[in-house]
C-alpha cells in the first residue's frame, strides 16, 4: 500500500526531530540537583560545588556543544557523568566546582552563544570566594564557543582570569556531516524542514568544513563559517593572555589509522515503497562517485555525486552515528512507507587533526598520515592528548579524563 504525501509528512513531523548530535545514554539516573542556576544572556547556568566547597571556589567553566533547541544541562550531566568515566563527580571529589554552561539555543551562531559564555566567566569571578584562577572550556562546539569568549574578553579589556582553557574533541579546523546525510535532510524538506533547518542553522555552517544547502548543491565552505573565521581573527583567533595555557583532547588517535569505515560503501538504502531507491554512500574520493539517490514518494530519483573531496567518514577522530540517527527514526516509520538498512551506523564527525587545529580535513593525506612528535609543536595549544583509537565524539573516557584532571590549576 503506497503512502500520500500527506501521510509521509505527517509521519515525518510525528515524534521528536532528527538531530544530528549525542543523545541520552538510556540510563534512569537522575542528575543532582545544582548549587545555584545562574541566569545568563542568551543561556543559563548549572552551579555545582566542589566537596567541601560552601561557595564557589576553584571554578570549572564547561560550554555545552552543538544541537538543535535549547540546552539540556540534565543530557550534560549525563553524558559528562554517566559513561565511561565520572568525569563531574571526579572533578567535584578534587574540590572544583563544576559550572555547566548551556544556551537558549544551540543552534545559534557560535557568537551569540559566546556572550552566554562570557558573562558566566564574568559572574564566576564576582561569586568566587578567594582568588583561585579559573578553567574555561567546553566540550564539541563549546570548545570554540569558550575560544572566540575569551580571545574577546581579551581584546576587549576584560580580565577573565583563566589559567587554563580546554576543548575536548573541538572542530578547530571544522566538523564533518557527510554529504549523502545533508542532501537528504534538504530532499525532505518539503516534508519536514527541520533536519534540514538544523544543518543549515547558523552554528552549523559555522562548524562544517562542508556544506550544502540545498541537496543538490556543491560543497564548500558556507559563507558564515568564513564570516566566523573572520571574527577569531578579529579577536586574534586563541585566548593569548600570559598566565591562560592552552590543552585539547581529542577521540581520535595520532596514529592516522582511519575507523574503518570504507569509501564508498552502502550505509543506508530504503526498503520502504516510500523511500524504495534511496541510498546514502559514504565519501569517495575523486570526482563522480556516487554519493546519494535520493528518492522520498516520487517517482524519479535525484542523484549527488563526488566533487573533490577526501574518503572522511573513514577518517580518524571521534564519530557520530549520524547514519544511525537518520535510520532509527526512519525505521520507526516503516508502517509508513520510511523502512531502510543501516549496514553503516557512524561516520568521522570531529578529525583527530581539526581537534588539535594542526590540519585542514581537506585532503586524504592531512586526514590520515600520522602526527608526529615535532609536528605537534605547530598546534597552538601548549599541549595536547589523542585518544589510541577513534571512539565516539566526546565520550569521556578514563584514558582522556585523567589527563584533563592532571592539567587543572
Amino acid at each position: 500500500m503506497s503512502t500520500t504525501e500527506e501521510q509521509a509528512t505527517e509521519a515525518l513531523r510525528s515524534g521528536p526531530p532528527i538531530i544530528l548530535a549525542p543523545g541520552p545514554q538510556e540510563t534512569d539516573r537522575i542528575p543532582p540537583p545544582p548549587s545555584d542556576v545562574w541566569d545568563l544572556p542568551h543561556g543559563t547556568a548549572w552551579v555545582y560545588h566542589g566537596e567541601g566547597n560552601g561557595q564557589l571556589t576553584r571554578p570549572v567553566l564547561i560550554a555545552d556543544g552543538f544541537s538543535a533547541g535549547p540546552s539540556d544541562l540534565g543530557l550534560t550531566w549525563e553524558l559528562l557523568e554517566y559513561g565511561p568515566y565520572p568525569l563531574l563527580s571526579e572533578l567535584r571529589r578534587r574540590g572544583r566546582d563544576v559550572v555547566l554552561v548551556g544556551y537558549h539555543e544551540r543552534s545559534a551562531s557560535i557568537l551569540q552563544n559566546a556572550e552566554t559564555a562570557m558573562a558566566a566567566v564574568i559572574e564566576a569571578i564576582d561569586r568566587r570566594g578567594g582568588d583561585h584562577p579559573l578553567t574555561v572550556g567546553g566540550f564539541s562546539m563549546g570548545g570554540l564557543v569558550t575560544r572566540y569568549a575569551l580571545a574577546k574578553m581579551e581584546t576587549v579589556g576584560i580580565d577573565h582570569q583563566a589559567q587554563l582553557y580546554f576543548s575536548y574533541d573541538s572542530p578547530h579546523t571544522g566538523a564533518w556531516i557527510p554529504i549523502a546525510l545533508q542532501a537528504f535532510a534538504h530532499y525532505i524538506k518539503k516534508l519536514n524542514p527541520s533536519f534540514s533547518d538544523q544543518i543549515n542553522s547558523p552554528a552549523a555552517q559555522e562548524l562544517l568544513s562542508q556544506h550544502i544547502a540545498h541537496w543538490d548543491d556543491k560543497p564548500a565552505p558556507s559563507e558564515q563559517r568564513q564570516a566566523f573565521l573572520r571574527a577569531l581573527e578579529e579577536v586574534g583567533n586563541w585566548p593569548r593572555a600570559r598566565q591562560t595555557r592552552l590543552i585539547a583532547l581529542a577521540n581520535g588517535p595520532d596514529t592516522g589509522a582511519g575507523n574503518g569505515i570504507s569509501p564508498g560503501a552502502d550505509a543506508l538504502t530504503g526498503k520502504g515503497i516510500t523511500v524504495t531507491g534511496t541510498k546514502l554512500r559514504t565519501q569517495s574520493e575523486g570526482e563522480g562517485q556516487l554519493v546519494a539517490k535520493l528518492r522520498v514518494l516520487t517517482l524519479t530519483t535525484g542523484e549527488v555525486s563526488t566533487s573533490g573531496l577526501p574518503d572522511i567518514d573513514g577518517a580518524p577522530g571521534g564519530t557520530l552515528a549520524g547514519f544511525g540517527i537518520l535510520a532509527d527514526r526512519l525505521n520507526k516509520l516503516a508502517p509508513f512507507g520510511f523502512g531502510v538498512t543501516n549496514p553503516i551506523r557512524e561516520h568521522c564527525f570531529v578529525p583527530a587533526v581539526s581537534a588539535i587545529a594542526l590540519r585542514e580535513p581537506d585532503t586524504h593525506d592531512n586526514l590520515y598520515t600520522p602526527i608526529d612528535h615535532d609536528e605537534l609543536e605547530e598546534t597552538p595549544f601548549h599541549a595536547v592528548k589523542l585518544s589510541s583509537q577513534s571512539d565516539t565524539h566526546t565520550l569521556v573516557t578514563e584514558e582522556l579524563a585523567t589527563w584533563f584532571l592532571d592539567q587543572l590549576p
